[in-house]
C-alpha cells in the first residue's frame, strides 16, 4: 500500500482518506465559529485523546461523575473526521473540537481571538515512535517494515498530518491570530495537576479542589486505558479497523520511549535536523523523562 492509497492531500496536507474528503475539508473554511467553542489542536500521536479527557472531565460534571458513559470523541470529536456523523451546528455551547489540521486549514473564524485554543506538542522521537507502532496497528495505514524506513517517511512529510516541523512552527509563528496557549505533552505528564489548574485558568473555569482531584484521577493513562470513555478500544475496532486484535490505541504514553527503539545514529540524525528547523522556535522539549 503506497501512501496515495490511504492519504488524501488537500492544500498541501495529508488526510486519512477513508475518514473524509475534499468537499469536507473545503466547507471548514466557513465553519460558523462560537465563541465560547474550545479547539484541541495537535499534531498526530501528540497527546489528543489524552486532553480530550481531560477537557471531558473539567466542562461535564457528568462526565466526572460518570454518571453519563458518553464517549470522549462525542464529547469533543474531530472537526474533519465526523465519526459519528454529527451535526455540529447543533450542538449545544461550550462545543468542544478536536483536530489535527495545520494553521492555515482552520476555519476563518477561529481568528477573531475569542475562541479558545490549546495546543499540545510532544517531543517528535516520542511521536515518531508512537506513530510506527500506530502505524502497525490500524488497518487504513501502510505497514512499516522498519522504523528507519518509517523515520525517513516521518522527515519527508509522507505521514498522516504532513512534516511535523511544518505543524509546530506554522502554529506557534501565526500564535498572535489566535487565542492558543501551548502546552508540552511532557509538562502534562510531570505535573498532571498544575496542567488542569492552567487549563481551567486559560479556560475561565472555576472548578473546586474535589473537582480537580476528579479530574487528575481519571485522565491518568492508567485510569483513561481502563476507562472505556476514554481508550477509544471501540472505535479502533468498530469504525477505525486494526490489524490484529491485540494492540491498542493507547499504548504506553510515556516520556523517552524512543530511547528503546531509536539508535544513537538514528537519534544524531535527527537532532542535527530538529537544531536546524527549530532554532528559531523557543518552546521547551522535554526529551527524557529525568529532564527537568
Amino acid at each position: 500500500m503506497d501512501t496515495d492509497t490511504y492519504l488524501l492531500k488537500f492544500k498541501g496536507y495529508n488526510f486519512l482518506r477513508s475518514l473524509t474528503d475534499a468537499e469536507r475539508l473545503e466547507e471548514l473554511e466557513d465553519f460558523e465559529i462560537r465563541d465560547d467553542d474550545v479547539f484541541i489542536i495537535t499534531y498526530p500521536k501528540s497527546g489528543t485523546i489524552w486532553t480530550q479527557q481531560i477537557l471531558s472531565l473539567i466542562y461535564f460534571e457528568e462526565h466526572r461523575t460518570q454518571t453519563q458513559k458518553m464517549e470522549t470523541i462525542d464529547r469533543a470529536p474531530f472537526l474533519e473526521y465526523n465519526f459519528r456523523h454529527m451535526d455540529f451546528h447543533r450542538r449545544p455551547s461550550p462545543r468542544l473540537f478536536s483536530t489535527h489540521l495545520p494553521y492555515y486549514l482552520v476555519p476563518n473564524g477561529l481568528k477573531n481571538k475569542k475562541a479558545k485554543i490549546i495546543y499540545i506538542y510532544r517531543n517528535p522521537k516520542d511521536v515518531i515512535t508512537s506513530f510506527f507502532h500506530y502505524s502497525n496497528l490500524v488497518a487504513a495505514f501502510e505497514t512499516q517494515e522498519n522504523l528507519d524506513n518509517f523515520i525517513q517517511h516521518f522527515l519527508d512529510g509522507k505521514v498522516l498530518g504532513s512534516l511535523w516541523f511544518d505543524h509546530i512552527k506554522g502554529w506557534y509563528e501565526h500564535r498572535h491570530k489566535f487565542n492558543i496557549l501551548f502546552m508540552s505533552y511532557e509538562e502534562m505528564k510531570m505535573d498532571l495537576r498544575s496542567t488542569v489548574k492552567k487549563f481551567c485558568n486559560f479556560l475561565g473555569k472555576e472548578l473546586s479542589e474535589d473537582d480537580i482531584d476528579a479530574v487528575v484521577k481519571q485522565a491518568t493513562f492508567k485510569n483513561m486505558k481502563s476507562d472505556p470513555r476514554a481508550n477509544y478500544n471501540d472505535i479502533l475496532r468498530n469504525e477505525i479497523g486494526t490489524k490484529n486484535n491485540h494492540g491498542h490505541f493507547l499504548r504506553k504514553g510515556t516520556i523517552g520511549d524512543w530511547k528503546n527503539h531509536i539508535t544513537v545514529n538514528q537519534s544524531e540524525r535527527f537532532d542535527i535536523i530538529f537544531q536546524r528547523k527549530m532554532k528559531d522556535i523557543p518552546l521547551k522539549f522535554i526529551w527524557d523523562k529525568n529532564e527537568q
